[in-house]
């Protein structure tokens, strides 16, 4: 007699390795792997242009490691995991949980429906090294704070889980045909935008890739990584963001790789600032399980009366890298061609829109979503809500990044920023981050004609700084 098979629901998990979930199903016996594109559920969180790229290739690397049995719908899990599981009499149905305020709305109430229907549910913890309600203060309280969050909450917890190897052996339950599976060409994931072809070039989705990306981490971009990280031009950054958000790998992977270096007597200071930086994902994930609004709602609501402007011309000239402030503008520029932009420059932009531009967090917050292969409704609210020093243990308000002097400090070569603005590539340093105080022999020289080729600052520094100040003070009289 063929034994009941057990789904296993991929999700943001999209690995073989290290899958508490999928080891589960597979050890139970035969596994039947599904993919659910759940645009119903999402609403205002759907996916954006870039993520839907992303996982575009992502299902299939997951399809071709799964000897082609991966099964893909089109809908809401609500209706099609039931259905599936009665239809092929599942012994259990497996996933690894999620902490979007949607989902975790929806798979409980999935949960409930498949126990009534005496369908066993196992889920597990494949994203995060701690749960999120597991790290509290002694009064039970959530932390707003990320040092004693991560040093006194995470690191006083119980150490992450070893990782899981992949299953030794993987038999796909693939009998019959079911109502509704579609190929991951039918899940139209693709833009319609020929923008997102470029993004090729820079990514390879899938396990293997996110493997490679973190091996190449440790041999040439760990040592140094405490200060090299703030240099865009260098090469010490891990670039795992879109890996550990679709899954492709754990954190509890990226842990142990970079704690072996760090117990082994090597690069102590570069390792412990990166599991620091794991640690702030963390924190943004508890952040948004204790405030499933945090996407949409202040953490400070004395923000609610901040005078946000409204001007869609500065907005625009934000999102096209058409500042005239060059480190602002390589930067979206960096965003729109490879889907990705550097930390540091992270912070630099979103300062020049909420505070220069005084232009509402939300938008910044939508453009990254559409833009970002590594966009992550914990990691972009909490982060943006701290540029804006409206969420929890945030940046103040009055902490105002000068684009100039960034430039010339974490740029100083203009290495970066001559990569995404050709049109300044011949501008001496001196003059690249502030060109329109460079004498005319000097930009003719370089063949920058500014309002031509290269826009004007579209607000003077100075003026918008105080403008800023003065729109904070605004709120201390409320």
């Amino acid at each position: 007699m063929k034994s009941s098979p057990n789904i296993h629901w991929f999700r943001q998990d999209l690995r073989l390795s290290d899958n508490p979930a999928f080891s589960a199903a597979c050890a139970a016996g035969n596994v039947f792997p599904i993919y659910i594109l759940d645009d119903d559920n999402a609403g205002p969180d759907r996916m954006g242009d870039a993520s839907r790229w992303w996982l575009h290739q992502s299902l299939n690397v997951l399809h071709l490691a799964l000897g082609g049995k991966l099964r893909v719908f089109k809908g809401s899990p609500l209706k099609i995991i039931p259905s599936l599981a009665n239809a092929i009499e599942a012994g259990q149905v497996c996933w690894n949980r999620c902490y979007e305020p949607w989902r975790i709305a929806r798979d409980t109430a999935l949960k409930a429906e498949l126990e009534k229907q005496s369908i066993s549910v196992q889920s597990y913890n494949g994203s995060l090294l701690w749960e999120p309600w597991d790290i509290k203060k002694g009064d039970g309280t959530p932390y707003k704070v990320f040092t004693p969050f991560y040093r006194r909450g995470c690191l006083s917890a119980s150490s992450p889980r070893v990782p899981l190897p992949a299953p030794d052996v993987v038999a796909p339950w693939v009998a019959g045909d079911y109502l509704g599976d579609v190929s991951i060409d039918d899940l139209g994931l693709l833009p319609n935008q020929d923008w997102h072809h470029q993004l090729s070039e820079h990514w390879t989705p899938g396990e293997a890739g996110a493997i490679q990306k973190l091996e190449q981490f440790i041999s040439s971009g760990l040592c140094g990584y405490k200060e090299g990280r703030n240099f865009p031009a260098r090469s010490n950054t891990s670039r795992l963001s879109a890996h550990l958000h679709w899954g492709e790998i754990s954190p509890n992977q990226a842990w142990y790789a970079v704690h072996n270096v760090m117990d082994a007597g090597g690069l102590e200071d570069d390792a412990d600032n990166f599991l620091s930086e794991l640690g702030w994902r963390e924190f943004s994930y508890s952040q948004l399980f204790h405030c499933p609004d945090l996407p949409r709602q202040n953490l400070q609501q004395k923000f609610d009366h901040f005078p946000w402007e409204q001007n869609a011309n500065h907005l625009r000239r934000w999102q096209k890298g058409q500042t005239g402030y060059p480190i602002v503008d390589a930067a979206m520029r960096e965003l729109w061609q490879t889907g990705y932009m550097h930390n540091r420059l992270r912070m630099i932009v979103g300062s020049f829109l909420v505070k220069n531009l005084r232009l509402h967090w939300h938008h910044g917050e939508a453009w990254f979503w559409n833009c970002l292969v590594d966009a992550d409704l914990a990691s972009n609210s909490a982060s943006w809500q701290w540029i804006a020093g409206c969420g929890a243990d945030a940046a103040p308000y009055f902490r105002i990044f000068n684009p100039v002097t960034q430039g010339q400090k974490f740029d100083p070569d203009g290495h970066f920023t001559r990569r995404f603005l050709p049109e300044l590539s011949a501008l001496p340093a001196k003059y690249l981050f502030n060109p329109w105080e460079a004498p005319p022999q000097i930009l003719s020289k370089a063949g920058v004609e500014l309002g031509v080729n290269y826009p004007h600052p579209v607000v003077d520094l100075k003026l918008s700084r105080e403008a800023a100040l003065a729109a904070f003070a605004s709120l201390r009289q409320i």
